[in-house]
């Protein structure tokens, strides 16, 4: 017996504004039938094309500190660069700037969303395949 991971949650203090911002990072889109309003206390997005959906639960007891999950993100379009820089331009703030950290071309970018949620910016495809092609 196994299970099978239903969506990924993210605990919040105002789950419209979340749902809202990651919306237009990720490109998920709300559920058809099942809007998300202002005020609403928990607001769901799906991915369309993969099916994988996201949960922003409204709690009164955000955990405080580090998050012990997080999102890892691979740009779809362009490079690290050019998606830190969206996401920054997005809202964002950068928390750790790992860039370089093993050697030219390796590393991330640690972002915080607007509720403080860290997550990270890995290097594209592309620039992965041209990394492995060129060492």
């Amino acid at each position: 017996m196994t299970s099978r991971i239903s969506h990924t949650t993210l605990d919040c203090t105002d789950a419209y504004a979340l749902s809202q911002w990651w919306k237009g990072v990720l490109g998920y889109t709300a559920i058809p039938g099942d809007p998300n309003l202002p005020g609403h206390e928990e607001c769901m997005l799906v991915d369309p094309a993969s099916g994988h959906r996201v949960l922003f639960i409204e709690v009164p007891d955000p955990t405080p500190g580090k998050n012990k999950m997080h999102f890892d993100l691979r740009p779809t379009d362009g490079t690290q660069q050019e998606e830190v820089a969206r996401l920054l331009a997005h809202g964002a703030t950068v928390h750790a700037d790992l860039l370089g950290q093993y050697g030219p071309g390796t590393g991330w970018v640690t972002l915080a969303d607007p509720e403080g949620n860290l997550f990270c910016v890995l290097r594209s495809d592309d620039e992965l395949a041209r990394a492995e092609s060129s060492g």
